[in-house]
């Protein structure tokens, strides 16, 4: 009697997503072998593409396991199946990578050093014993790294480096974890470091043991890292730290720290599960979180600051120097104030000097620039910089995406560009404030890298509508392009809801410092009804001047000047709280330039407020760095206060109007009877939540959604957000806060895009 043969089948499967250079290839071919399966797997430009023949049922196991037991950095984003005619194949191999298509794989982010990894690192025995550039297709850098795509050795900075034999063999066995990784070296073939005086001398000795030294003795040394250079210093180290924030003219905004394991992070800041969990993940962020009160740091790594930032070691050298220092370091961006961090040798030798007393340096070349990423928790996690460990995995685009290839080119401050091609965007790493060469010139060769990587050549390119914004004259200089500008707040809008998938029309509650309005004056304070299509503004925070322009923003006393000007409608008289830290001279001056209408541009800005009334209840009457105020004033706030200051809302010319010319009356009573400051900001924040609360809800009813959106860099205060998310939610409205963006400008660029994918999908339907 015959035994019929079961049933062959064969499937073809494009695998799309983060899937080169983790490891997916690999796993294919075993998971292939477990199932007695033939066929092949191969990287292309548009991601993985793979055949097996088997068993039908060994075929449908393999579709099954396919994407729930892939490798830990693989991200699937979508999985195609074709049925084929089965010819009989029975070996599986991994075949060389498809060229000469137009690329279209995502590229993964750098990854922090592995476990496995990190025990060869720690093993004597191991031929990779305390080697600095130890990697896997689990962890080591990529985003840094790679030049082209497919993510092959040739189109990355590890091209001029030749493997020796063992490292070939691992590179070549699909049972190694190390087949095909990328970066992978050992101490015969691989990186190596270097340390160097000042002038750029060589310095005798182990390299990491010298450095280790020179750090324990109170030396700044700038390290170069994944991407870029550190600034590293013992951070207990009271005269090191305050020559670093002198040499770096960083008066007094936070320094990074970077403590040796979880424990010692644990030391300096309170972390809850989620927050211990950040700081171990791949991505190995900043996390922000409130210092404990014995912390072990010199007082100037955060003057005044309730939080410090921590992050854990992500590369191997990072883990082989905190070990052999064992002591928590500073680790901040490497170059002068307003500078972009340094990143190439040569740059470091020449705008280092000065700074840094040695330099720790490899010869892996850095491809892309990069910082570190901040997320600020309690209680959830609050995107302040995405850069490291995130760049740049793709953002969908909501609905269909975009009919043309697009660039948005962000705002000026906190700046980052968004390629958009299909349903995916790709948010760049923080370039940072657009205000010098280097800051622009990281911009321009970054949108020229990311259109190379991700093939996109713009046919659409949106801008912000201010005409002196650095990036908007770039987007306008382009030829052959289409463009469209896009305001400031309607991109915040925008990015929000489109990061959530939100296709409806929203109140937007967008506040910041400034924003370029349509009418011409400054913005920031903002309700808005709309969403990617087109918005309407429907309410904002009274207007006030601003005198001096963007002297208001360095100089907070000047809009407690504004805003006293207008509560009171004379002139204001210098306050106590004031007295010692401005001329009653240059008081009197300002006070007559608002009276006088002496040219003063006006503002609806909420950042401005908050400055106003930081520098009135004493907190700071001039900053160092963006939001330094806000951010003292929020850390002031009592939270035994349960008072609140009177507020208004008030329906003029056809928008509702938040009017806190009686909250000021009321603070410069407060601060004129010497009511304390946490007393005084405990009450401002609750009047502010109030007035938001009722303004949104109002609106909400009116225009008939239950969904708002908050936004905009005033919602990096945690007090304000939380509150106003909380009081709206127990209303029944439905809140949407950025998630995996910044809520600062950070998130414009995704925004300018969203509204361009939608007018692009409006034009092309006509």
């Amino acid at each position: 009697m015959s035994v019929e043969a079961p049933a062959r089948r064969r499937a073809r499967v494009r695998v799309h997503g983060t899937v080169q250079g983790v490891g997916f290839r690999p796993y294919v071919y075993r998971l292939a072998g477990e199932l007695e399966l033939g066929g092949y797997v191969l990287n292309d430009s548009h991601g993985v593409l793979l055949e097996v023949e088997g068993s039908a049922g060994a075929v449908e196991r393999f579709l099954t396991r396919l994407e729930p037991d892939a490798p830990p950095l693989a991200v699937l984003e979508r999985v195609v199946a074709e049925e084929l005619a089965p010819d009989g194949e029975r070996a599986f191999a991994i075949r060389q990578s498809a060229g000469g298509e137009t690329p279209d794989a995502p590229v993964t982010p750098d990854s922090a050093t592995c476990s496995d990894c990190l025990d060869e690192l720690l093993d004597p025995a191991d031929r990779r014993f305390r080697y600095p550039f130890i990697n896997c297709t689990n962890c080591g850098p990529r985003f840094t790294i790679v030049r082209g795509v497919p993510y092959d050795r040739p189109l990355t900075t590890m091209s001029s480096f030749t493997m020796c034999a063992a490292c070939r063999a691992e590179y070549e066995d699909p049972t190694d974890r190390r087949f095909h990784a990328q970066p992978n070296a050992c101490p015969e073939c691989g990186p190596s470091l270097s340390l160097l005086s000042d002038d750029g001398r060589s310095v005798g000795g182990d390299p990491l043991e010298a450095t280790a030294a020179a750090l324990c003795a109170g030396a700044i040394v700038a390290v170069k890292g994944i991407g870029g250079y550190h600034l590293a210093c013992r951070a207990d180290d009271e005269l090191a730290v305050a020559a670093l924030r002198a040499r770096k003219h960083r008066e007094d905004k936070p320094f990074a720290l970077m403590a040796p394991t979880v424990g010692v992070a644990e030391s300096l800041v309170v972390l809850d599960g989620p927050a211990r969990e950040l700081l171990s993940s791949p991505a190995r962020p900043i996390v922000v979180a409130p210092r404990l009160s014995d912390a072990p740091v010199a007082g100037a790594v955060a003057p005044g600051a309730p939080e410090l930032g921590v992050m854990l070691p992500y590369s191997p050298l990072h883990h082989l120097l905190l070990a052999d220092v064992r002591t928590t370091l500073v680790m901040t961006s490497a170059n002068v104030s307003d500078e972009p961090i340094v990143y190439r040798d040569k740059d470091a030798l020449e705008r280092l000097r000065g700074i840094a007393d040695l330099l720790l340096i490899h010869d892996r070349p850095i491809q892309t620039r990069t910082d570190d990423s901040v997320i600020r928790m309690r209680p959830r996690p609050n995107v302040l910089r995405r850069s490291r460990g995130y760049v740049p995995a793709a953002i969908p685009l909501p609905g269909v995406g975009t009919p043309r290839p697009l660039l948005a080119c962000g705002a000026e401050l906190k700046n980052t560009f968004c390629l958009a091609k299909g349903q995916r965007a790709w948010v760049s790493h923080h370039i940072g404030d657009l205000e010098n060469y280097e800051t622009l010139r990281s911009f321009t060769e970054g949108i020229e890298h990311f259109a190379r990587l991700f093939a996109v050549e713009p046919e659409v390119v949106a801008h912000d509508l201010h005409p002196e914004y650095l990036s908007t004259k770039y987007a306008l200089e382009l030829d052959g392009v289409e463009f469209v500008g896009v305001q400031h707040h309607h991109a915040h809008l925008a990015a929000c809801l489109a990061e959530h998938g939100e296709a409806r029309h929203a109140i937007g509650a967008i506040f910041d410092g400034t924003g370029y309005g349509l009418d011409g004056t400054v913005w920031g304070g903002e309700l808005l009804l709309g969403d990617a299509r087109s918005f309407r503004r429907i309410g904002m925070l009274r207007p006030v001047a601003l005198p001096g322009g963007v002297q208001a923003i360095r100089q907070p006393w000047r809009m407690a000047c504004a805003w006293l000007s207008d509560a009171f409608g004379a002139d204001p008289a210098l306050p106590r709280s004031l007295s010692r830290r401005v001329e009653a001279r240059t008081w009197r001056q300002v006070s007559r330039l608002i009276r006088t209408d002496g040219g003063c541009p006006t503002t609806s800005s909420m950042g401005r407020l908050f400055d106003a009334v930081a520098a009135l209840a004493g907190v700071r009457a001039e900053v160092n760095y963006e939001g330094q105020a806000a951010i003292e004033f929020e850390a002031a706030s009592d939270p035994a206060e349960r008072g609140s200051y009177p507020i208004d809302c008030l329906e003029h010319d056809g928008l509702l109007v938040i009017d806190p010319r009686e909250t000021i009356r009321s603070i410069a009573a407060d601060v004129a009877r010497g009511v304390p400051t946490g007393a005084i900001a405990g009450r401002f924040h609750r009047a502010i939540t109030t007035a938001t609360i009722r303004a949104c809800t109002h609106l909400a009813g009116a225009s008939a959604t239950d969904v708002v959106a908050l936004s905009g860099g005033v919602f990096q205060n945690r007090l304000l957000r939380e509150s106003i998310a909380n009081g709206l939610h127990a209303t029944g409205l439905r809140v949407l806060v950025p998630e995996r963006l910044p809520v600062n400008d950070g998130a414009i660029s995704y925004g300018q895009a969203a509204v361009a994918a939608v007018a692009a999908v409006g034009a092309a339907s006509r």
